[in-house]
């Protein structure tokens, strides 16, 4: 039995067959899912750009209560995985590597330039496809921007220091 794991300097998946991934019935299963994510973002008024500012001025623990729900939930999900041994949808049994924190400047970087395109565009990357297909056409700039991001960080990730 192999084991998948989570490398930091390859694959961004959890390991297993490209193929097993790319059969239509996951496809279409990833699709519903997205859906689904979109309507709950839609729904709990996360993609508000108000909902977000008064989050920024703390007006209100809407957000943060949602945020909290969510680090929770992924913290017992996590826990669930490790214990239970699950495995992916290649059959491959799914380990998490331990992170090194380290000095934390790279976190502490990281989240401020997070913040700030978060504070900017009123909007985190997860609601922006939600945005769009509720008619925010602004944020097509949003997301092209992030796409310009990602770009220019896998170009400059090999001279960063890790």
């Amino acid at each position: 039995m192999t084991t998948a794991s989570l490398p930091e300097t390859e694959n961004c998946g959890a390991g297993g067959s490209e193929q097993d991934v790319r059969r239509p019935a996951f496809l279409l299963v990833y699709l519903l899912l997205g859906i689904a994510f979109g309507v709950v973002l839609c729904r709990s008024e996360v993609i508000s750009w108000f909902r977000i500012q008064e989050m920024f001025r703390f007006q209100s623990f809407r957000m943060y209560g949602i945020i909290g729900s969510a680090i929770a939930t992924a913290a017992a999900s996590i826990a669930l995985i490790k214990r239970v041994k699950l495995k992916s949808a290649s059959g491959e049994i799914i380990a998490i590597p331990r992170k090194e924190l380290g000095s934390g400047v790279r976190y502490a970087a990281g989240g401020t330039i997070f913040g700030l395109g978060w504070a900017l565009t009123g909007a985190c990357p997860g609601p922006l496809f939600a945005l769009i297909g509720n008619g925010v056409s602004v944020m097509i700039a949003a997301v092209l921007s992030a796409l310009a991001g990602t770009w220019v960080y896998g170009w400059l990730r090999p001279r960063l220091p890790h």
